[in-house]
């Protein structure tokens, strides 16, 4: 393939044209599935407009608040690497390292970027960390890493001007109550660089991951500007876009969600009599679909045989609240009065837990 070819011979670095999420993240998938990397390295850097990307391993219902992003118009990724949850936006920039798996150092890949940095702006005191974080002044973490060691890329995040105040509404999470064995998040204090640089603009961070800063030149090989690559361009990268529809699609972003429990207690009143009780609830669900569900509810708020019907209707479906509230909505009109009343109340409460 020409663009195969043309990735081996051609020692500049790159810079993705889109500011989509899912359209980045297959980007990086189609280059470690169709460049041969064979002694060889390549750089990518990109951005992307407001999302949040988990980790393949992660449950996204314990990382993220799910309404309050649907509300903001934020979209949810999950990627195909592990690691934590990251917050993503155009203050946000990523770097991915490619190489073949006899070349695959990342220590040494964020060696470059903390010699790039100091060489920027040599006031800075960054470094990297143990578990290969890059923090500033020896505690606030500017970025995050993780990769796929046997497909041998590293891709990491260096927080330049995100907006704090999104990231903090986003990242945390949407259900209570929840047993799993999925990865957690490390929670970790945060900057952003021109919180402490404030003259070290975007600009300057794409000429220093070109030829303007030693160590990447030397580190990489790399003596020519970024060459734009534009990712939804089918001609040059055949496939990418079946590649980004799996990773916008239901069944990888939440169905690909390690198995999980939840045990919560519901609070419930009756808006009509005041009457206020408690309800337990338990599911259980893999796949991210809900495989069991038993709520108790105290005090015959009401008929156990109609809450048997409810979880009845619920079991199999998506754990996603708007399907929940249009399979339940039949069920519902059935009934009449009080009964109509407080299963309403009930079926509400239920999908708030869903975010």
């Amino acid at each position: 393939m020409i663009l195969m070819m043309s990735f081996v011979r051609d020692k500049t670095h790159r810079l993705s044209k889109s500011t989509d999420i899912h359209q980045n993240l297959a980007l990086e998938d189609w280059i470690e599935t169709n460049v041969d990397l064979t002694n060889r390295r390549l750089f990518l850097l990109w951005r992307s407009h407001a999302a949040v990307v988990i980790g393949r391993h992660q449950n996204p219902w314990a990382e993220c608040d799910l309404g309050a992003m649907w509300r903001a118009g934020v979209p949810l990724a999950r990627r195909r690497s592990g690691g934590g949850t990251v917050y993503h936006d155009m203050g946000n920039l990523n770097l991915t390292f490619f190489s073949c798996r006899k070349l695959y150092d990342r220590q040494r890949n964020l060696k470059v970027v903390t010699e790039a940095l100091r060489r920027a702006r040599p006031e800075l005191d960054v470094r990297a960390t143990e578990r290969l974080d890059i923090v500033l002044n020896g505690k606030y973490k500017i970025s995050g890493k993780t990769g796929l060691k046997l497909a041998s890329y590293h891709h990491c995040t260096l927080l330049h001007s995100a907006d704090g105040s999104a990231l903090q509404s986003v990242l945390r999470p949407s259900t209570p109550g929840i047993h799993s064995n999925a990865t957690p998040s490390v929670v970790s204090s945060v900057t952003n660089l021109t919180d402490h640089a404030p003259s070290l603009t975007l600009e300057i961070f794409f000429c220093f991951s070109a030829v303007h800063f030693y160590s990447f030149s030397t580190e990489f090989g790399l003596s020519s500007p970024l060459s734009l690559l534009d990712p939804s361009d089918e001609s040059l990268f055949p496939g990418i876009g079946c590649m980004a529809s799996e990773l916008r699609s239901w069944d990888w972003t939440f169905g690909k969600t390690p198995k999980f429990t939840i045990e919560t207690e519901l609070s419930l009143s009756d808006d009509l009599t005041l009457e206020h009780t408690t309800a337990q609830l338990h599911i259980e669900l893999k796949n991210g679909l809900i495989s069991s569900i038993v709520i108790t509810v105290q005090d015959q708020w009401l008929q156990q045989t109609l809450i048997n019907e409810l979880c009845d209707v619920l079991t199999g479906e998506r754990f996603c609240p708007h399907r929940v509230a249009a399979a339940v909505s039949t069920l519902i009109k059935s009934e009449q009065d009080e009964t109509q009343r407080r299963l309403h109340k009930l079926s509400n409460t239920v999908i708030s837990v869903m975010g």
